[in-house]
């Protein structure tokens, strides 16, 4: 298994080389810490006047829970440490064709929800087992928590313009889980900012969803649309999915960051069939006994039955 070792050279036998090894034989790419607390008051302001300029764009669940997503003591009191986990999807992807529908690499295997937060669920049964004293949370991509601020306080990546975590060996097909505990853990610095002046990733976007450099306004993201987006896409809409039948990864094959990545070491997160080379017609045709057995255990099945079969016919008249 391929793992990146945590910025800093943590002292042999200190509890942060032991909850570094813990992640590791879990499966996790690479592990940073940083003391929990509140966000920072410029990363509190953005998250604020996001959600007022309405980008968030339906997905209601983001409006919740606010303070909580600002200061993690608020879902742990009892924090002191925030552990941040990578793991790496990256593979060839297939079906970047648009004669074919496309599927977002992460996508096409076993829900990452399951295989990360399995091994979230070790590494806290772990911890735990060796401090009893000590509380912990997870989450994986689920949890009122700003994962991407923490995994750059945790020095794991920094926030691209287009948002997503980049990580300067794996780049940014990674994927996040967070792991709040009681235990005082030696805190990384804080990852640089390595964009430059680079802007392909906002150049690239078919939709031009990017407002400004590192905001996105998800009513204009095709992964929004193709994902989260329920009911039929309504006249005034009409979406350019740009070949994408769910998800969108278009931000990200530009990035100079990502030509450098090494394939996945890990079998759950390779693609399944139908999603390997998704015909569009079978797709749009599929009943929903068909679509359950596709989609099952896969992030696929967010879109739910109807949502699918709604990309593949909007797919369709786009050719």
């Amino acid at each position: 298994m391929m793992t990146i070792l945590s910025p800093n050279t943590w002292t042999p036998g200190s509890v942060e080389a032991r909850v570094h090894r813990y992640a590791t034989v879990a499966g996790f790419d690479t592990v940073g810490f940083a003391e929990a607390g509140p966000v920072d008051p410029e990363t509190a302001e953005n998250y604020r006047v996001w959600l007022e300029n309405g980008y968030q764009s339906g997905m209601e669940y983001l409006e919740k829970r606010v303070e909580e997503r600002l200061d993690p003591r608020k879902i742990l009191p009892s924090a002191k440490s925030v552990v941040v986990v990578l793991s790496n999807y990256y593979r060839e992807n297939p079906s970047e064709d648009r004669e074919i529908g496309k599927v977002a690499r992460y996508a096409g295997g076993r829900d990452y929800h399951r295989v990360v937060g399995n091994q979230l669920r070790e590494l806290k049964r772990r911890i735990e087992e060796e401090s009893p004293e000590s509380e912990s949370w997870y989450s994986v991509d689920a949890g009122p928590i700003l994962e991407r601020y923490w995994a750059q306080k945790a020095g794991v990546g920094f926030n691209g313009k287009n948002t997503l975590l980049i990580n300067t060996r794996m780049g940014s097909w990674t994927f996040i889980g967070i792991l709040l505990t009681s235990l005082e853990l030696r805190a990384a610095r804080p990852h640089a900012d390595h964009c430059g002046t680079c802007t392909r990733c906002l150049d690239v976007c078919p939709t031009e969803a990017f407002p400004q450099p590192g905001v996105l306004d998800s009513g204009k993201c095709i992964s929004n649309w193709t994902i989260e987006h329920r009911g039929e896409f309504d006249e005034e809409m009409q979406p350019n999915l740009n070949g994408w039948l769910f998800g969108c990864d278009d931000c990200q094959t530009v990035c100079p960051w990502n030509r450098h990545a090494k394939p996945t070491p890990h079998s759950d997160y390779e693609v399944r069939s139908p999603f390997r080379s998704p015909d569009l017609s079978v797709i749009a045709g599929m009943k929903y006994e068909e679509w359950d057995e596709a989609t099952r255990g896969t992030a696929v099945r967010r879109a739910t039955y109807p949502g699918l079969v709604r990309n593949a016919k909007a797919l369709l008249k786009e050719k």
